[in-house]
């Protein structure tokens, strides 16, 4: 029979998460009746749950971990007598196994406004260490405990507060001691089949050795130091001459980096630069890390976890929900680039085009620091620091990356497996792939030109419709996230390619005009910026009403949605490039073409490489509860954008200049290739926005 107490409780409960899918107002006190009031008190015989725990298992035996029918195993038995120990030492007052008891999580204050999680106190427990005998010790295992309060409400509906066993205990050693302990207090049978603690939310203070891949990251790292600091010295000290420095010594001195690195340009004094696009790259990655610490903090333990459906469906939100087109915007400049650079080289060697070495030039300009990042992430990262949150609350599994690692450095790993090796690299494989094809499109277009432009602009149709029937037809839907949406139409380069197809074209125009002044009435310009802000204002806003209702649009209208906003979006753009490099851009070129954007601009491609460590690093190391607010995450963003760009930096001197130094070394110095040189915009597409 149902406990009456248990269902009153269970309603009481499900306000919590109440507004995750209707408008709630908070309920008048006469609206909770006797027994609602007295099931909410009889639940908070939880709140000291290791009170409860130790209470129950003060003389623990072996048919409390196993079955009866069961036989014992050597772990078993080391479990139960580490367990006797630690009730003994309870009972005696032990300092240690006190801190064993005041390390655990307990029912959250806030419940009922979504507060459903108590980390408890992670160092203390990570802290215990009893010697029992000189080749034994009781060491504390943290883990976080989830009980699903009420699954036939809602699945979301669960507390988990942190518990601290002795590490000899396995996960199901814990599930069958919190079972029967919540089965007691509740007089309810819990779903056998789902898990109370999980593996892999456990963590102990015991760290494992480091392995052959942590020493070689670690002795690869330091030789990169070495040079670095060696060729600095050499060059303080030994050159008088800063212009005639050896070259070798120049390539790793990061003196001589951090000379070309912030070293301004003023506006307008190369004719081959599009100076805005520095901002626009810039501004474009603040937007890549400002919505990756929304996701970050979604994900966190937040005590008011009702805010979050109250915000996606503020007018704010839009610019984070639809933060993808910050990937368009690199697409778009990608393409734009390629072009602009191609061409202009072309025209040089009439016509012709070293391919391979294109290819070359581009894959030993981002592979390095993509393996590094790799081995970084994978050996690096958990040395860095730990807490109960690591790995938990990002998007990433780096874990994986022992599987999955060459994929990426083959950038094909958006087609190859679901287990990407660092999540945001997808981005780069698609960029790698529609760089394959474009000597293809630059060939057509230095000789058949106009012909060409058209051919690329019925191609981008094509690949439009393409992207369009594939969501109707099938009924794949992004914002519901149907039918593996993430892959088949996020992360594949066939449906993210109008950006860059609308960008060569833009490249090919300016390219055709280069030189060129237009001169155009002021209604033409104010017409001009207007359809452009709509344009982009659309692509952000026109999906607010089903926001505003939590409801998904129908297929039809988010196919339409979709497919015209890959379009829509570079276009708005073309015409805030056109305008600036024509003196119509007004406050916005005086913007966006600053010097100021230049330095952060060389470093955007070592950033968002590694603007992911600094984000799982600092979300891991978090103790306590959260609070979801936008003035909190703004708190957050500044301090992983300012370690971003720090860590940016170094790797920028250690690796990035250097081996792009040594590259330009070790090629021919004159190539047809695309790639921008250090004095325009080294760095083409390569920031994107995963979710």
């Amino acid at each position: 029979m149902v406990n009456p107490r248990l269902v009153n409780l269970l309603l009481l409960l499900s306000l919590a998460l109440a507004s995750a899918s209707v408008s709630w107002e908070p309920p008048q006190e006469t609206s909770l009746d006797l027994h609602g009031l007295e099931s909410y008190q009889s639940a908070t015989r939880i709140r000291r749950l290791a009170v409860e725990f130790f209470d129950r298992y003060q003389n623990i035996t072996i048919f409390d971990l196993i079955e009866p029918e069961n036989r014992a195993s050597a772990q078993d038995l080391q479990c139960l007598a580490d367990l006797q120990i630690l009730m003994k030492d309870v009972a005696t007052t032990k300092v240690w196994a006190l801190k064993m008891i005041d390390s655990w999580g307990s029912l959250p204050s806030g419940i009922l406004t979504g507060n459903l999680i108590d980390l408890g106190n992670y160092d203390e427990c990570m802290g215990v260490d009893h010697a029992v005998t000189t080749s034994h010790s009781i060491r504390g295992k943290y883990c976080l405990a989830r009980f699903r309060l009420a699954p036939s409400i809602s699945p979301y509906l669960s507390l988990l507060p942190a518990v601290c066993f002795p590490s000899s205990c396995s996960t199901s050693h814990m599930d069958t001691l919190l079972r029967k302990l919540f089965q007691n207090l509740l007089n309810i049978t819990l779903d056998p089949d789902v898990p109370l603690v999980r593996e892999k939310t456990c963590k102990t203070a015991e760290r494992e050795a480091f392995d052959g891949l942590t020493i070689f990251t670690i002795v690869v790292l330091s030789i990169l130091l070495g040079l670095v600091v060696l060729a600095t010295l050499y060059d303080y000290f030994a050159c008088q001459d800063k212009a005639n420095i050896n070259v070798w010594i120049k390539a790793f001195s990061a003196r001589a980096n951090c000379r070309v690195l912030f070293r301004l340009v003023e506006p307008k004094s190369n004719p081959n630069v599009i100076d805005c696009l520095h901002g626009i790259r810039c501004l474009s990655f603040i937007w890549v890390v400002f919505g990756h610490v929304y996701l970050v903090m979604a994900f966190s333990p937040n005590m008011n976890f009702p805010k979050l459906n109250q915000w996606t469906r503020s007018v704010y939100s839009m610019i984070i929900q639809h933060a993808e087109f910050s990937v368009d915007t690199f697409f778009f400049l990608s393409g734009l680039l390629l072009v602009v650079i191609a061409l202009r080289a072309m025209e040089r060697t009439k016509g012709k085009l070293n391919i391979p070495l294109m290819y070359l030039h581009r894959y030993l300009r981002l592979t390095p620091l993509l393996a590094l990042a790799i081995l970084v992430y994978m050996k690096i990262l958990p040395l860095m620091g730990d807490g109960p949150l690591s790995g938990k609350v990002t998007f990433d599994d780096y874990a994986v990356c022992e599987k999955t690692w060459y994929w990426t450095l083959l950038y094909v790993q958006n087609y190859a497996t679901h287990d990407i090796c660092l999540g945001h690299s997808w981005y780069l494989a698609v960029d790698m792939q529609l760089y394959v094809i474009a000597p293809l499109l630059l060939i057509a277009l230095f000789k058949w030109q106009r012909k060409a432009a058209a051919g690329i602009f019925v191609l981008l149709l094509l690949l439009a419709s393409c992207l369009f029937s594939m969501m109707v037809i099938k009924d794949i839907s992004l914002i519901a996230h149907t039918n593996d949406a993430m892959y088949k139409i996020y992360f594949s380069t066939q449906t993210r390619a109008s950006p860059y197809l609308v960008g060569i074209l833009f490249g090919y125009f300016l390219h055709e005009n280069s030189g060129k002044q237009f001169k155009l009435s002021p209604i033409t310009v104010i017409l001009g910026w207007l359809v452009a802000l709509a344009l982009l204002f659309c692509c952000l806003f026109s999906m607010f009403d089903y926001s505003a209702t939590t409801e998904p649009p129908p297929i039809l209208e988010e196919a339409f949605y979709l497919t015209l906003g890959r379009i829509a979006w570079p276009l708005g753009l073309c015409w805030v490039v056109f305008a600036c490099m024509q003196g119509y851009g007004g406050m916005a070129n005086s913007f966006l073409s600053s010097p100021l954007w230049q330095p952060m601009s060389k470093l955007s491609y070592s950033a968002y490489i590694f603007h992911m460590f600094m984000e799982t690093l600092n979300a891991g190391l978090t103790r306590t509860n959260t609070y979801f607010g936008n003035y909190q995450v703004m708190l957050r963003f500044w301090g992983d954008f300012g370690f971003t760009l720090l860590l940016a930096f170094v790797a920028y001197i250690l690796m990035e200049a250097p081996l792009g130094n040594l590259e330009s070394l070790l090629l021919p110095a004159k190539k047809p290739s695309p790639p921008a040189p250090k004095a325009e915009l080294s760095l083409e597409s390569k920031m994107p926005l995963p979710k």
